[in-house]
Parts: C-alpha cells; sequence; structure tokens
C-alpha cells in the first residue's frame, strides 16, 4: 500500500534502538525524510546510516534528553514544519506502591506525560496552519489495563491520554490527528528490562520467563518492532486520517478487553 507521505518530514523520539527505531524505519520506507533524536550519539548515527543506506531517505540526528528544556529546545530547532510527530519515550523502572516517591513521579510525569505535551503544543500549530499533520504518542498497553508493578508508568502515560483525548478533537478540524499506539510486551530492551526481575525473582532464566509471558500473549509470541513501525506508519499515512484520538492496542491480544 502506498501510504501517500513521500517526502513527509518526520520527527521520531527515542528512535535510535527499539519500537522507535521500528517506527522511523516504516516511516523512511514510506518516503519519509527524518529527525531522529535519542540521548547516545553513536547509537543514534548507527540508525540513521542504516536507515539511509536502506531507504535513501534524509535524515538528521539530534542527540539529546528530549525530556530536558534544552534537549527538548534542540530537537525542536530541527524539526520546525516537521508533517509529522512521532512522541516516544523509555518507560519508568518497575516496582512497588511503597517504593516511589515524589520525585519518582515527577521523573515519569517529566518523560511520559509533560514532555509529548510539550512537542504537541510546539509543532501542532505549525500543522494546522499549513493543513495536514499526524501525531502518534507511544504510550502502554497499561492505559487500558494497568500493570501492577508499572505504577509510574500507568499513572503518567493515563494523564498524557486524558490530555490527548480532549486536544485531539480540538485540532482534528484542521487537518491534524492525534492518536496514541499501545504496545504490549514486544521484543526489545524494555523486555529485558522486564523479564529479568521476573527471572531473578523465581529463580529461572531469562528464555523461561520469556516463554512463560509468551503463553499469556493470544499470538503466544512477543511482538516486533517491524510490525509496530508498520502500524505507527499507517496512522501518519493519508489513509488514516479519519482516526482521531483514539487508543490503538499492539499486544497480541494480550489485553482482554471489549472498549
Amino acid at each position: 500500500m502506498d501510504l501517500g507521505i513521500k517526502g513527509k518530514r518526520a520527527v521520531v523520539c527515542a528512535s535510535s534502538k527499539g519500537l522507535g527505531f521500528g517506527c522511523a524505519q516504516a516511516l523512511a520506507a514510506a518516503g519519509c525524510d527524518l529527525i531522529l533524536n535519542a540521548r547516545g550519539a553513536d547509537a543514534l548515527e548507527a540508525a540513521a546510516e542504516t536507515i539511509r543506506a536502506a531507504h535513501g531517505v534524509s535524515v538528521q540526528t539530534v542527540a539529546a534528553d528530549v525530556t530536558g528544556e534544552e534537549g527538548r529546545a534542540a530537537v525542536l530547532d530541527a524539526a520546525r514544519d516537521v508533517d509529522i510527530l512521532v512522541n516516544n519515550a523509555g518507560g519508568p523502572p518497575p516496582g512497588m506502591w511503597h517504593d516511589w516517591d515524589r520525585e519518582d513521579f515527577i521523573k515519569a510525569l517529566d518523560a511520559n506525560m509533560l514532555t509529548p505535551i510539550a512537542m504537541i503544543k510546539a509543532l501542532v500549530p505549525g500543522m494546522m496552519e499549513r493543513g495536514w499533520g499526524r501525531v502518534v504518542n507511544i504510550t502502554s498497553q497499561s492505559v487500558k489495563a494497568p500493570i501492577p508493578q508499572l505504577g509510574l508508568s500507568n499513572a503518567a502515560r493515563t494523564g498524557l491520554t486524558g490530555y490527548v483525548a480532549g486536544t485531539s478533537r480540538q485540532v482534528a478540524g484542521s487537518g491534524v490527528t492525534i492518536n496514541n499506539l499501545l504496545p504490549g510486551i514486544h521484543a526489545t530492551d524494555r523486555a529485558e528490562a522486564l523479564d529479568g526481575p521476573v527471572a531473578k525473582r523465581d529463580g529461572i532464566t531469562i528464555k523461561e520467563a520469556r516463554a512463560r509471558r509468551s503463553a499469556t500473549i493470544p499470538a503466544g509470541r512477543y511482538g516486533t518492532a517491524e510490525e509496530f513501525g508498520a502500524t505507527c506508519a499507517f496512522l501518519c499515512s493519508q489513509h488514516a486520517g479519519f482516526i482521531v484520538g483514539q487508543n490503538i492496542l499492539c499486544d497480541g491480544g494480550a489485553t482482554n478487553a471489549t472498549i
């Protein structure tokens, strides 16, 4: 399918690896020029070179912490007049409800709620003026079905979901869509970070922990960054203009819900 976005400019946050890289690859395959952001300069440039070689699109890199004001300013300076924004940030660490204090919640809110809101506020007005734009926020299946040990993520990402629910409906008439893409367990570093403590706690190997978790997913496996990226690219396409303010699960059926 031709997604109709060849020549569009997209900024993808946290895109040196994992789901962000999968989204960047899919957008590049559709013909988008990219601004990639991540904190690690070496990994970011390696990701950019992989995409340039595979797809022949323009790829600019901004190595910066987008959750800080200085880093975000650097990304926004490069991303002026973009057509597509993919917000993404690593999730906060798992734990128990009594493990976290105020500063832990502030960090989670900064990374997973306030930063994407700041990016939206900075870039969506230009999209509205030009009459076309796409925003995809990578959140989590936990906004549909909270995960007990991910209380920080549950709280911050649900806050962003509430903000998007109202904002998306205010900007849709200008040709701009904002949606959330909710990953379940994918074969990324994040999965390793979640499986590791389980393996240690239960005295099993990482492979065994992964097999145990896979058995809880109706699809019987972890997702891939490539299929997640393809879903993101569709939401950014010309064909997705009537999808507004939605929370799209990409979790292999793990979230058992009717709504």
